[in-house]
């Protein structure tokens, strides 16, 4: 049975993946698409409700993106936020116009009636982020919800079905904003609430036994939730016939190795192969600093590497990737075959003869895919991983990477995710790691003067990794940290804590 589905029409906001991931959390699948979708590709898709996203522009400039008026007129609920709430108006003969007083931020909001979309108390703080106003709504319309600076904050057509809010629901900042939606959604467009990861689970599964049968399928494991969790919705289709390889590059955290194969190999069952190329990358990154170049060295032998197991294997039909949504969004426009032959495998696709490309994940956000992770029976460990960058520790190394410093990098990071754990905020902090600077200080441990490395822990706090905030660490818990690095792990006599935010810093050093 076909799931309903809500469309959503990106016009450039800032906060856009933020709506699809609201509805989403609210059991109703959505799809982000461009604007300028065709009237025809609306009704081709059959949503149960629309949403127009915020948006940089003005309507009233040209260039500015539009909607064909048809759209109105399909008799499907159509939600507009910011951009497009001023953008419904305008289309349908309102006016808007520049604000005396553009609003950023925090605003009251006063509704005038009661809604069934709208079902607020007669006041509420909510988001705004706008420099236009609506001055004059079009025919058929009535407010709903004003502020000091707007007075068409809220407005709707009831007949029609179309609706328009000047403010950001999507965000937290606004007073039961998930409310809004979900009144929207189930309400206004009749929402059954099908879209759950039990279902999506169950559905994956049965297509993806169909679709690949009996043939032979690859799959590149790094141990990441991505690849973990596209791999083992496959094996749970195939068995078998899915065939994983693990490259250890020997650039993985402390027992990170060895939790794969134990995971995927000794519990759950699966076709994996270990390539053990450790000393190979090292090798190649003998006496190489810069960052860019250890990142090009790293991937040009992992496809070395995976290429000579699969030559190996043999003939198969398909690959496994693991592309998620978000993926899919930011390649421009949603296309399969933009995202299939660059994403997630470093150029594998180039290298590896197969027929076809499997992403059973393409349809899910990150939280999503853990969620199904956990669907899987996955381990919380497997499902909660941290990012984890390519390239591995040779990007938290500054400098040359050697077999020392691994050593010294990967027991000063284990001591801080073991710590972090035992504190409770592994699943407060969005990622944690350690880094071996590029210089190092004199110490003294014991009667004897030290000369050794100046460690860095990284801690940050996020929810997409676009920007970050430097976690606040309790200082208890750093001084244990600090305590325990300089007292048990080689050639680590200073500890030091990164307070950059993303921007103007990145998460990653390298």
């Amino acid at each position: 049975m076909q799931q309903q589905r809500v469309l959503i029409l990106d016009f450039g906001g800032q906060y856009n993946q933020l709506i699809a991931r609201r509805v989403r959390e609210l059991n109703v699948y959505c799809d982000l698409v461009p604007s300028d979708m065709s009237l025809e590709d609306v009704k081709k898709y059959a949503p149960i409700g629309i949403i127009f996203t915020g948006g940089p522009n003005s309507v009233y400039d040209e260039g500015s993106p539009k909607v064909d008026a048809g759209i109105f007129e399909l008799g499907i609920p159509v939600l507009g936020i910011c951009y497009g709430c001023q953008l419904m108006a305008h289309t349908l003969g309102g006016v808007v116009e520049k604000a005396d007083t553009s609003e950023y931020g925090k605003a009251e909001v006063k509704y005038v009636s009661s809604h069934i979309t709208f079902d607020m108390p007669a006041s509420a703080v909510c988001w705004m982020s706008h420099t236009d106003r609506i001055t004059r709504l079009p025919e058929g319309f009535k407010v709903l919800a004003s502020s000091d600076n707007c007075p068409y904050a809220a407005f709707g057509d009831e007949q029609r079905k179309l609706y328009g809010v000047q403010f950001h629901p999507e965000v937290n900042h606004t007073f039961k904003g998930s409310v809004i939606l979900k009144n929207f959604l189930y309400n206004v467009c009749g929402a059954a609430g099908d879209w759950t990861m039990s279902n999506f689970v169950a559905n994956k599964v049965a297509e993806l036994k169909k679709v690949i049968g009996d043939k032979k399928v690859l799959c590149a494991m790094s141990g990441g939730v991505d690849s973990a969790v596209a791999a083992t919705l496959v094996h749970r289709a195939v068995g078998d016939n899915l065939i994983c390889v693990f490259v250890d590059h020997g650039l993985l955290r402390k027992y990170e190795a060895e939790e794969v194969m134990s995971v995927f190999k000794d519990g759950l069952g699966m076709n994996l192969i270990k390539a053990d190329d450790g000393a190979i990358f090292l090798e190649k990154l003998a006496g190489v600093g810069d960052p860019e170049t250890k990142r090009k060295i790293i991937g040009e032998q992992f496809i070395r590497s995976f290429e000579k197991q699969a030559k190996a294997i043999g003939r198969v039909d398909f690959l496994v990737q693991g592309t998620i949504y978000p993926d899919v969004i930011e390649s421009g426009n949603g296309k399969s075959a933009v995202i299939k032959s660059h994403h997630n495998v470093g150029g594998l696709p180039s290298v590896v003869d197969f027929k076809e490309i499997i992403e059973p994940l393409r349809d899910l956000f990150k939280d999503e895919v853990r969620k199904v992770g956990f669907e899987l029976g996955l381990p919380r460990k497997v499902v909660m991983r941290q990012p984890f960058p390519g390239p591995g520790l040779a990007i938290r190394i500054m400098g040359e990477v050697t077999a020392e410093k691994l050593e010294t990098l990967r027991d000063s990071d284990y001591i801080l995710r073991d710590e972090i754990a035992k504190a409770g905020l592994d699943d407060k902090i969005w990622q944690y790691f350690t880094v071996i600077t590029s210089c190092k200080t004199v110490g003294v441990q014991g009667d004897f003067r030290t000369y050794e490395n100046v460690i860095a822990i990284r801690a940050v706090t996020s929810v997409d990794a676009m920007t970050a905030d430097w976690a606040h660490i309790p200082y208890d818990v750093l001084e244990r940290i600090s305590t325990r690095i300089v007292n048990e792990v080689k050639h680590a006599n200073r500890i030091v804590y990164d307070i950059t935010s993303k921007p103007p810093a990145t998460i990653e050093w390298e």
